[in-house]
C-alpha cells in the first residue's frame, strides 16, 4: 500500500480523480437545482405557500448531503464543511461588513446614477413576514446557497474542469442569475457583487462555515436591520 493510500481515511471513498462515474450525477444536480422547483411545486404568495417553498429548499439540501455522503461516499469536508473556528467568524464577519457596505453603495449611488430601480417590493414583502419566518429564510439561504453554489459546485466543477478559476466563475454566474426570477434584472448587480465576495472568500479559505457566517450576517442586516 502506498503512503497516499495508507493516509486515506477509512470509509471516505476514493480520491476525487477516481470518481468519473459520479460526475454525471454531480452535473445533473447542478442543473436540476438551478430550476425554480420550489416556485412550481408550491405556488402562491401566502405565508403558507412561502413556508412550503422554504421546506422544498431544505429537502433539496438533505438530498445534496445524502448524495455526497451516500452516492459519492465522501465526507462533508470534501465541500469545505467543517466546524467553524475563530478564523471562520473573523473572516466571515469581515466579508459581511464588506458586502453590506458595497450593497449600500449600489442601492444609494449606483442605482440612482444608472436610473435603475431595485425590486423593493420583494424586500418589503419579506420584511413584512413574521420574525420566525425571516430567521428561517436567512438560515436556509446561508446553508443551502453556500452548500450548493460554493462548496459543492466549486469543488466538483474543479474536479471536472481541472481549473478552479473556471469553476469559481461558473459558480458565480449561476448564483447571480439564480436571483433573477424573484428579484429582477437590476438586483443582479447586488447578487453579483455579493456572490463575488462569497466566491472569493471560499476560494481563499475553502471554509464553508466561514461563507455561511458571512451570508447569514449579510442577509440578517437586510431583513432585520434595514
Amino acid at each position: 500500500m502506498s503512503k497516499s493510500e495508507s493516509a486515506q481515511p477509512l470509509g471516505l471513498g476514493r480520491p476525487a480523480r477516481q470518481w468519473p462515474a459520479t460526475w454525471l450525477g454531480a452535473i445533473a444536480l447542478m442543473v436540476v437545482f438551478q430550476l425554480p422547483l420550489a416556485g412550481h411545486l408550491v405556488p402562491g404568495h401566502s405565508l403558507a405557500a412561502q413556508t412550503g417553498r422554504e421546506a422544498v429548499y431544505w429537502v433539496l439540501s438533505a438530498l445534496l448531503v445524502g448524495y455526497i455522503l451516500l452516492v459519492e461516499r465522501r465526507p462533508l469536508s470534501s465541500v469545505g464543511l467543517r466546524a467553524p473556528g475563530w478564523k471562520s467568524w473573523a473572516f466571515g464577519s469581515a466579508a459581511s461588513a464588506i458586502m453590506v457596505a458595497g450593497m449600500a453603495c449600489i442601492y444609494l449611488v449606483v442605482f440612482p446614477a444608472l436610473g435603475l430601480s431595485a425590486n423593493e417590493g420583494g424586500l418589503v414583502a419579506l420584511q413584512a413576514t413574521p420574525i420566525w419566518f425571516r430567521a428561517g429564510v436567512i438560515l436556509r439561504a446561508a446553508w443551502f446557497e453556500e452548500l450548493f453554489f460554493r462548496g459543492f459546485m466549486i469543488e466538483r466543477l474543479t474536479e471536472i474542469t481541472g481549473v478552479r478559476s473556471v469553476a469559481a466563475l461558473i459558480s458565480l454566474l449561476a448564483f447571480t442569475f439564480a436571483h433573477l426570477s424573484y428579484w429582477g434584472w437590476a438586483h443582479l448587480l447586488v447578487a453579483g457583487f455579493g456572490g463575488a465576495i462569497l466566491t472569493g472568500l471560499y476560494v481563499l479559505r475553502r471554509d464553508l462555515s466561514c461563507n455561511m457566517i458571512a451570508h447569514l450576517l449579510t442577509d440578517a442586516v437586510g431583513l432585520f436591520a434595514a
